[in-house]
């Protein structure tokens, strides 16, 4: 349906001298370095590459080897698409592991127009480059679109630049890939200590789940990056990992704890602490600090240092609110849950004293958030 209508008309563009090229080289090749989030270093990539031989777009591919599909979130212009993996120009490319240059697109048989149909996007030329792990496997591909000079054809030499990228990227994508994979086998061991550690209270394991829901949502409203309310959700499971310490004559008292059975309940803060406290990982560290001070109090008469108002880290006191209301809203051994109403009277009779007071104001503004949040994960039958 595009084969007679006109193509973009582009800006464009000289060549880059070579000292353009290394100026290029250079202002990405620190942003690459710093770049921790995979689908930031993909949108790097990719701006890389467009920069690099003058294209109009260009999309970083990686392929999914359990769908046999391609797929990107950084061709620019468009949202996340998914192919197979053999499909189209960037399938042919990655599945020979060839590069190829397009002079125009609707000319060859190869081309799949399912994405200019979704877009109203007219492709002319195309230069595919695919790129490899540390183990010379192709792992995806790059894939840039439309020459932006007067030739608007990709040449031999943006072949040989853009192979030059690719070789680089592979490097930095595989070592993102496996860094992301580590910080998903932490986050799944985590989440199951923390059901292992609640589970011996009889509370089930949807209570850390809700718990690290409601962290993230009110650390985002708190104005903490997202790096650092990710963090916060992937540590906050385990704030009473120290519980698996506890005799289960305390934990599963259905009554009132003596005093003598409470000061040893309380050792679970410090229990927790030092199981994580050594470790040089973000990750371990945060979720040192939640296990520490989420029973502190904003008044100073919490436990284990009573610590008070901004002492207590940030972390310690988004996941008090978010502990408190799950608790309060769940059954447990020692009582049923609460209505939501005695909830929200309870969390503002203790404004300024057991919470901090601007996180319980917008915990209040945003209660409808965090209700959805407690039904959405409700308790496993």
């Amino acid at each position: 349906m595009f084969k007679n209508e006109p193509i973009p008309t582009f800006h464009l563009q000289n060549e880059l001298q070579s000292e353009e090229l290394l100026a290029v080289i250079f202002e990405y090749m620190g942003k690459i370095t710093a770049e921790t989030d995979l689908d930031k270093l993909l949108k790097i990539l990719a701006d890389l590459g467009k920069s690099l031989v003058l294209a109009d777009r260009c999309a970083v591919w990686l392929h999914n080897s359990e769908t046999h599909q391609l797929w990107t979130i950084v061709a620019h212009g468009i949202e996340r698409v998914m192919i197979p993996d053999k499909s189209g120009f960037i399938g042919h490319s990655f599945s020979t592991g060839e590069s190829i240059i397009v002079e125009d697109a609707y000319e060859d048989a190869r081309f799949n127009e399912a994405i200019d149909r979704s877009t109203g996007y007219r492709t002319k030329s195309v230069l595919c480059i695919p790129f490899r792990n540390s183990d010379g496997v192709v792992i995806g591909a790059f894939q840039a679109i439309n020459k932006m000079t007067v030739s608007e054809i990709f040449t031999q030499r943006d072949m040989e630049i853009l192979t030059l990228a690719a070789s680089y990227s592979g490097k930095s994508l595989e070592s993102s890939i496996l860094r992301n994979e580590l910080i998903e086998t932490q986050r799944e061991m985590i989440e199951t200590m923390g059901e292992i550690g609640e589970s011996r209270s009889q509370e089930t394991g949807n209570h850390v789940k809700r718990v690290a829901r409601y962290s993230f949502e009110l650390a985002k409203l708190a104005g903490l990056s997202d790096s650092e309310a990710s963090l916060l959700k992937l540590a906050s499971p385990m704030h009473d990992i120290g519980k698996v310490a506890i005799p289960d004559t305390i934990l599963l008292k259905p009554g009132p704890l003596t005093k003598d059975e409470f000061e040893l309940m309380k050792t679970h803060t410090t229990i927790g602490f030092n199981v994580f406290r050594h470790s040089n990982r973000p990750l371990l560290r945060t979720a040192a600090i939640i296990s520490h001070e989420h029973h502190e109090k904003w008044d100073g008469t919490g436990y284990p240092n009573g610590l008070k108002e901004n002492e207590i880290h940030i972390f310690g006191r988004i996941t008090a609110i978010a502990d408190v209301f799950d608790a309060l809203s769940s059954d447990r051994v020692y009582k049923k849950a609460w209505s939501i109403e005695a909830i929200m009277i309870y969390l503002l009779e203790q404004r300024g004293k057991h919470f901090d007071p601007s996180l319980i104001d917008l915990f209040f503004e945003n209660i409808d958030t965090f209700i959805n949040i407690r039904h959405k994960y409700g308790e496993r039958r």
